[in-house]
């Protein structure tokens, strides 16, 4: 607890030393959103802050990618989606940005990746866990949606190696259960999702 909060508080420092003062307003999950130009960027920011906090060595970080939310109908990542009108020249297949989470991975202390690729994307999925797998954990959010159907599925095909557990997105406990014991059996990590915002809602 202590080393997050110091790394927070050296963050918030970093990005306002680098942008704008309105760049360490916080979201509901105490997030900052620096006007970030370029993929690394970020994980610049993160890794300067844990220098300077002192824990070089001692943390290691994990991405939420969330990729669905950019994969588009032509079957490419665009990279710059929330920029209407852009002219496309950010958009990259499915092996591009693979390759992209490896050069991340090989330069930085990454140890999680969740929601790398489109939700229906499993040959990528699996092409990147048969890759990386071994030191880094692949996690299916989107992809597996904690059913079981889709969770037998992926560890047929080893598309991840780790389910996010959210119980409300199956919208029961029984299947809920089912999905961490068919995880665990095949060897995979289970994160329980905090749900946004820490406060979770189940609709029954």
């Amino acid at each position: 607890m202590k080393m997050g909060c110091e790394v927070y508080h050296h963050l918030n420092a970093v990005i306002n030393k680098k942008y704008e003062q309105d760049a360490t307003n916080v979201g509901d999950e105490g997030g900052f959103a620096p006007s970030i130009q370029e993929n690394k960027e970020g994980l610049e920011l993160l890794k300067t802050s844990i220098d300077k906090a002192g824990y070089t060595g001692k943390i290691v970080t994990g991405m939420d990618v969330a990729a669905s939310e950019f994969y588009g109908k032509d079957k490419t990542y665009d990279l710059n989606f929330k920029e209407e009108n852009n002219n496309g020249s950010p958009k990259i297949s499915d092996d591009q940005l693979k390759d992209l989470y490896k050069s991340f991975v090989s330069e930085y202390p990454i140890v999680s990746i969740e929601d790398p690729f489109d939700q229906d994307d499993r040959e990528t999925y699996a092409k990147l866990t048969a890759e990386i797998g071994e030191k880094v954990q692949i996690v299916g959010d989107d992809l597996l949606v904690t059913n079981p159907k889709r969770v037998s599925k992926a560890i047929e095909g080893n598309a991840c190696n780790a389910l996010l557990l959210k119980v409300n997105q199956i919208g029961s406990v029984t299947e809920s259960i089912e999905a961490v014991k068919m995880s665990k059996r095949a060897g995979w990590c289970v994160m329980t999702s905090h749900r946004s915002g820490e406060t979770g809602f189940f609709h029954c």
